[in-house]
C-alpha cells in the first residue's frame, strides 16, 4: 500500500488530490512541520530536507511533488489525469506543471516564508511585497489562459493533475490583498475544483476548511 507523508494544505495536498482522483489505496502519515522541517532521523532517511511530500511505494521512496505526481500518473493507473501520449495537450501539460512548480510555487513560497531569505523584519517585508507582485502577475497569466480557451479546467476541457497543483497553490494566496479567487475566471475555476469529490475527500482527511474562495 502507498503511504503519503503530508502536512495539511502544503504542496503535499496536490499529491493527495491526485491519489484520491485515481482511486488508489493508501495511508496518510502526518509530518509535524509547525516549527520547521522534521528533523527526526527516521524521517530524514526518507527526505534529507525533512519536508513534504514523501511517497512510499513499497521499496521506492520519492520526494518532490512533481516527481511523485508523474510516478502516480505513469505507474499507478493515473492515465485519466494525464493527456494522451502524442496528443496536442501532452507537451502543454508538462510545460504548465513545470511552470507551476518553478515559477508560481517558488514565488508563493517567498511570499509566505520571507524569513528563509531575509533576517530583519524590514528585509522580510520587502521580500514579501516583491514576491506578491510577481505572484499577482503570474495569476494574471493564469486568468488570461483560462479566458483564452474558455474551458472548465486549466488545460481546457480536460481535467488533469495540473489542476490539482494549481488549486493547491491558489489556496496559498488567500491572505493576499488580491487573492487568486478574486479574479473572475480563477474564482469560478476554484469553485469548480472545490466541487470535485476527490478534492473534498482530501480536504476532509486533512481537516482543511473549504470556505476560502
Amino acid at each position: 500500500m502507498l503511504r503519503l507523508h503530508y502536512y495539511p494544505g502544503f504542496i503535499s495536498l496536490a499529491t493527495h488530490i491526485v491519489i484520491e482522483g485515481i482511486g488508489l489505496d493508501y495511508e496518510l502519515s502526518f509530518v509535524n512541520l509547525h516549527k520547521g522541517p522534521n528533523k527526526s532521523p527516521s524521517y530524514l532517511m526518507l527526505h534529507p530536507d525533512g519536508l513534504v511530500p514523501v511517497l512510499e511505494d513499497g521499496d521506492l521512496v520519492l520526494y518532490e511533488s512533481v516527481a511523485i505526481i508523474l510516478h502516480l500518473l505513469e505507474a499507478k493507473g493515473g492515465g485519466s489525469l494525464l493527456p494522451e501520449q502524442g496528443s496536442a495537450l501532452r507537451p502543454h501539460f508538462y510545460k504548465w506543471l513545470m511552470w507551476l512548480t518553478t515559477a508560481l510555487h517558488a514565488n508563493l513560497s517567498l511570499y509566505l516564508h520571507p524569513n528563509k531569505v531575509a533576517a530583519s523584519a524590514e528585509a522580510q517585508a520587502e521580500v514579501c511585497d516583491a514576491a506578491e507582485q510577481r505572484v499577482n502577475a503570474q495569476f494574471d497569466r493564469v486568468e488570461d489562459e483560462l479566458a483564452r480557451h474558455g474551458g472548465a479546467w486549466f488545460l481546457g476541457d480536460t481535467y488533469t493533475a495540473v489542476d490539482a497543483y494549481l488549486f493547491t497553490l491558489a489556496r496559498w494566496s488567500r491572505g493576499m490583498r488580491r487573492p487568486a479567487a478574486s479574479r473572475p475566471q480563477l474564482g469560478a475555476y476554484l469553485h469548480r475544483m472545490i466541487a470535485r469529490p476527490a478534492v473534498q475527500r482530501a480536504h476532509a482527511q486533512e481537516h482543511i476548511p473549504q470556505a476560502w474562495v
